[in-house]
């Protein structure tokens, strides 16, 4: 039976929080419903829009932003490079003008409260996370296009067949634990090399350098951004950012400016309390950005965002 090649950027994935599942994957699926429109030729002749959000999607959804993630996909919004303190405010005018600019240049009439339908008591067969858009176009016609949201931000099309990568041959192919070490011991290579030359079959090796510096930039930024907010997190029930006030107990000395403050870090010593103390706060940083809808990196899920940075920037 062949299997479907990840890369590492497919589970290492730039997005926003709060849900790699309610937020990113629904986001992604307004983009990919873009892709759909504009490569038929019909984004233009969109008249009238509906999304239907099933199940989890529906009972969750307020909570995790499912419904502001459509939106933004909806007007092409990439939540690898959208501005995030900028969120609040593109919402707010959809709301108040009651009008969406498709693909961000194509305007419809959408009202959030109408068009956006929370179906708490339907579901569908293939997965929990599932979510309709209904598409009236001027001249009379209607097309539904459904995609469930199955985890990590990875999205899948009902009647798509496949993905871009089924086929793709790997020099060291790896569906398992045992086949990993089975290349290790009959290479001599390590797991990290591994894993680059079969990142080679996507993109070059310098190509991959640069992404995953992009990725750890995004990491060290969301650990910083996180370490320096104070106030509360998003949801009503006044639950108070613990990572700031952390860091300030913490951290001795004045500084001015991330690599100013890890000098700081690291004059503290190398004592096993302070340093675990330091790695949960790292943690608990990334865990409040992504549940106030900050720029996080799936790792491989929102939900785990924190571990893996915290354990980086440790090391």
């Amino acid at each position: 039976m062949s299997q479907e090649s990840i890369s590492v950027f497919d589970m290492f994935k730039i997005g926003v929080g709060p849900s790699s599942s309610h937020t990113l994957g629904p986001w992604r699926a307004g983009l990919s419903l873009l892709s759909l429109l504009e490569n038929s030729g019909k984004l233009e002749k969109v008249k009238q829009l509906q999304v239907l959000l099933y199940g989890s999607l529906a009972k969750t959804g307020v909570g995790h932003g499912t419904d502001i993630a459509v939106q933004l996909g909806l007007s092409g919004d990439d939540p690898v490079t959208f501005a995030v303190d900028k969120i609040n405010e593109k919402i707010s005018g959809i709301l108040n003008t009651g009008r969406l600019q498709l693909s961000g240049r194509h305007e419809i009439a959408f009202e959030p409260k109408k068009d956006i339908v929370f179906l708490y008591t339907e579901s569908l067969p293939y997965h929990p996370n599932a979510l309709t858009f209904l598409v009236k176009f001027d001249d009379g016609a209607e097309e539904a296009s459904t995609y469930y949201s199955i985890g990590g931000g990875f999205i899948h099309r009902e009647g798509e067949v496949g993905g871009g990568s089924k086929n793709l041959e790997l020099p060291f192919p790896v569906n398992s634990a045992d086949d990993l070490l089975h290349w290790v011991r009959k290479t001599g290579m390590n797991i990290s090399e591994i894993v680059a030359e079969n990142e080679s079959a996507w993109r070059s090796a310098e190509d991959t350098k640069q992404g995953l510096l992009k990725i750890w930039e995004v990491m060290k930024e969301c650990i910083y951004r996180g370490c320096h907010t104070d106030g509360y997190l998003p949801g009503g029930l006044q639950v108070k950012r613990r990572a700031a006030t952390l860091n300030k107990k913490l951290i001795s000395g004045t500084y001015n400016g991330y690599e100013q403050w890890l000098s700081r870090i690291r004059e503290g010593g190398n004592d096993f309390k302070y340093i675990l103390d330091w790695v949960s706060c790292f943690a608990l940083a990334v865990n409040e950005e992504n549940a106030s809808f900050g720029r996080v990196v799936t790792a491989p899920t929102n939900g785990a965002a924190g571990v893996i940075p915290a354990v980086l920037h440790y090391y």
